[in-house]
């Protein structure tokens, strides 16, 4: 079981890790944002991390 915790949480970090390379800052607060809207069960602050990420995502394509 601890190792799972491990896995997941270093692909947790990996996928911060490149948003943030990818995004910058913009991309880290959007990702911050929907996990803890997640977590806290608040669709306001999950959609608006959620609407950020996608203008980013919108705005590299």
């Amino acid at each position: 079981m601890p190792l799972i915790a491990i896995v997941v949480a270093a692909l947790a970090i990996g996928f911060e890790q490149l948003v943030q390379w990818k995004y910058g800052p913009m991309g880290i607060i959007a990702f911050v944002a929907l996990s803890v809207g997640i977590k806290a069960k608040n669709t306001m602050i999950g959609g608006v991390g959620a609407v950020i990420l996608v203008m980013l995502l919108a705005q590299s394509g």
